[in-house]
């Protein structure tokens, strides 16, 4: 159970990473071509969500900070392209693809292989 628990909580932290800087994004950006971005309140739930990122990471039971943010890395590549799918109409190519499964591949040899504690 704490493999699927550690990967629950990567999932929870990548939706609050990637939604948070995507609320920032929207919020100074906005959504068109018009450059007009969506405002402030927009910008105060990025930057609440992109706090409770930083909390939520500290919950995986590995206690070593650079292994956690070094595998999360790989989750966020992944997450990016499937937020950008979802929200923002983004079609990857095969090399984005075969670019994120190897970077989620580098999260499972990092988190999950055996270290013979």
């Amino acid at each position: 159970m704490p493999v699927v628990r550690s990967i629950a909580l990567f999932v929870l932290a990548a939706l609050l990473e990637i939604g948070g800087a995507w609320l920032v994004w929207q919020g100074v950006r906005g959504g068109g071509d018009s450059g007009q971005g969506r405002g402030w309140a927009w910008i105060g739930g990025g930057i609440l969500a992109l706090g409770a990122y930083g909390f939520v990471a500290t919950l995986q039971p590995d206690a070593n900070f650079g292994r956690i943010l070094a595998a999360y890395g790989g989750v966020f590549v992944a997450g990016s392209l499937a937020w950008g799918m979802v929200l923002d109409g983004y079609r990857p190519d095969r090399y984005d693809v075969v670019g994120a499964i190897v970077c989620l591949a580098g999260v499972a040899v990092i988190m999950y292989a055996p270290r013979g504690r």
